[in-house]
């Protein structure tokens, strides 16, 4: 069960990949489009503000459409054969459902306790998916949808018809079962969803209520989750989905960017819900003192190669949002250190939504400047040097922190190693020391110096893998016995930036080449079980 709920994490992450390049997009076209901050030249009837409005229409495509691109993204990490068919099979009756959940409302809405004559949006729960009138059911009736159609095809999609039904065969078999399966589903949503709506609308009015502590809680679980690669499960509703604002929190705040443009009240009294998105902070500030610790603890020998492994993996972890390199580092030598790491995430996230700085802060610092520093820095500019000097605190906080531990009870973190496992030698090197030791060192072929052939045969070889996604930073592999896989030594030392074995389920952490890198995976895994068939 972790196994599909992990594939399932990360192929939910496919549709993400886009948002860090829209979240860009749509900060610039605001910040050129906003009167407060480029004053009479960014009047409606200016030909600049046209022209960055056309600019600013088009980063939308995104955030406008999210539930669709859910729909036809969960099929390429979940589907297990033919993924672009089950994309437009996904389509298809993600729309198939809607028709028939719009006209179920249409002519009996009194009977599930809906009034569909109400206006799309605000409380009537009711929203437009390509052009039809329907319950709006976010991203979380797409991933449901998505899902069953999944199942269908997974299922169906290679089922042998008769000769003379040949035209009904691969998608169109699975179109046609997946329309009657649909009926019975849309009459269930009509029941259920309006009580789930009214659900949210609690949740909402209790997470709200609860301030900085559901804060606390929320960042604490977001990063305690991450070993797991559950992390996207439990911020994408709040991000992407309707659970505290209307369309999620990055869609929302995107839309009130020019009235806190124009505003000099707090950050938090205008969009207080945007406390949830804080979990970007440590990634700037926490890894940044978590890496000094490390250089300042390494060994004298070794503090050189210490620096030139934590300048990049800290580079992009503060620019890019991306932790795994960096926090990996030491998740596997000292779990107990990852939830101190958590901790203190969550402490710093919650110090500024009580000091008032709340925003899109998710993601890296590019991400941050986009929306949030460059739009808002005019009116600003007092808050967000507030954060600086609260988030160099915390970089001292986590420094002396991290560094009393490492010590105190001598974590072996990168550059304090014991000789016997240096993490960052080559690969030779490292066959070398193990040769004999193990038994799937897969020292057997010194040929084998390609990334992807070493990833390959560090998990146990073609045979051992079940099927394999990604999420952005990581190649995540089912394999039939994990012990046929290497530890996260050898994934160090043959270029990757480790790996995590839950099970029978293995990540390795190979970054932000991870779409190149999956691709390239595939095409040999599949070269070496039919060579092997």
């Amino acid at each position: 069960m972790m196994q599909k709920i992990q594939k399932f994490g990360g192929a939910m992450f496919t549709p993400v990949l886009l948002f860090a390049f829209a979240g860009i997009v749509i900060g610039v076209g605001t910040l050129f489009t906003t009167e407060a901050i480029m004053g009479s030249l960014a009047s409606p009837d200016s030909m600049w503000f046209k022209c960055w409005n056309v600019f600013l229409q088009g980063g939308w495509t995104v955030f406008n459409q999210l539930p669709l691109l859910f729909v036809v993204g969960l099929p390429i990490g979940m589907a297990k054969k033919q993924n672009a068919r089950c994309c437009m099979e996904a389509l298809v009756l993600y729309l198939t459902f809607h028709y028939f959940l719009s006209t179920i409302l249409s002519q009996w809405g009194p009977t599930f306790g809906v009034d569909f004559a109400a206006e799309v949006g605000g409380t009537s729960g009711l929203t437009m998916i390509a052009n039809i009138k329907t319950l709006d059911m976010g991203m979380i009736g797409a991933l449901a949808i998505s899902g069953i159609v999944i199942y269908l095809h997974n299922k169906f999609f290679d089922t042998e018809l008769p000769d003379w039904l040949g035209t009904f065969s691969g998608s169109t078999f699975v179109f046609m079962i997946g329309f009657f399966v649909l009926i019975p589903v849309a009459i269930i949503a009509a029941f259920v969803w309006p009580k789930v709506q009214l659900g949210m609308l609690a949740f909402q009015g209790f997470v709200k209520s609860a301030g900085a502590l559901g804060v606390w809680i929320f960042v604490f679980l977001e990063k305690a989750l991450i070993p797991f690669g559950l992390h996207h499960i439990l911020y994408s509703p709040f991000y992407y989905d309707n659970v505290l604002v209307p369309g999620g929190l990055y869609a929302y705040w995107a839309t009130k960017l020019p009235e806190i443009a124009a505003s000099t009240a707090s950050l938090r009294s205008l969009v207080p819900e945007a406390g949830f998105t804080a979990t970007g902070f440590s990634k700037i500030f926490g890894c940044t003192g978590a890496a000094l610790a490390f250089y300042a603890t390494a060994k004298p020998e070794k503090k050189k190669k210490t620096l030139g492994l934590l300048i990049p993996i800290t580079l992009t972890a503060i620019f890019c949002g991306v932790t795994e390199p960096i926090e990996f580092t030491f998740l596997f030598v000292a779990p107990w250190l990852f939830i101190v790491h958590a901790i203190l995430a969550a402490t710093l996230s919650t110090t500024m939504y009580l000091a008032g700085i709340v925003g899109i802060h998710s993601g890296g610092a590019i991400e941050m400047a986009s929306l949030n520093w460059i739009p808002l820095m005019a009116n600003h500019w007092q808050q967000y040097l507030l954060m600086l000097v609260i988030g160099l605190i915390f970089t001292g906080i986590w420094f002396v922190v991290f560094k009393f531990l490492i010590e105190k009870f001598d974590v072996k973190t990168p550059g304090r190693e014991d000789d016997e496992e240096i993490k960052f030698g080559s690969k030779a090197e490292y066959r070398e020391k193990k040769a004999g030791n193990s038994s799937n060192s897969g020292a057997t072929s010194e040929n084998k110096n390609d990334l992807i052939e070493n990833i390959l045969e560090g998990l146990g070889g073609a045979e051992n893998i079940i099927d394999v996604t990604n999420c952005a930073t990581r190649l995540r592999v089912n394999v039939h016995d994990a012990s046929k896989c290497q530890n996260d030594v050898y994934f160090k030392s043959i270029g990757t930036h480790g790996c995590s074995i839950n099970g029978n389920s293995v990540q390795v952490i190979v970054v932000l080449k991870v779409p190149k890198v999956r691709e390239q995976f595939e095409s040999l895994w599949e070269a070496k079980k039919s060579e092997n068939k």
